[in-house]
């Protein structure tokens, strides 16, 4: 049965949600910086730490994780920056 959605591969990134993560201090300024964003057929990226293996242990009932997903963090305060980009409908 197919999924209802897929990822598209072939889609390039069109904007960033909110500030840099230099702006809000979460990163030294090394590639290793969560971000956040808007992708050309509108889905979204998150860029996060991967706590698949140690948050995925423990998912409350009826969530879980495919075998091609990974549970990624963001900090909070990258989330809340990015609030008023995001369209409420």
């Amino acid at each position: 049965m197919a999924r209802p959605w897929e990822a598209d591969p072939d889609t390039s990134f069109k904007r960033r949600l909110g500030r840099t993560p230099q702006e809000l201090g979460n990163t030294t300024g090394t590639p290793d910086c969560p971000d956040i964003w808007e992708l050309a057929n509108g889905d979204i990226a998150v860029i996060g730490r991967d706590l698949t293996q140690s948050l995925g242990r423990i998912l409350p009932d009826g969530v879980s994780i495919g075998s091609d997903e990974r549970l990624v963090v963001i900090p909070r305060n990258m989330l809340i920056a990015a609030k008023p980009d995001i369209p409420s409908v």
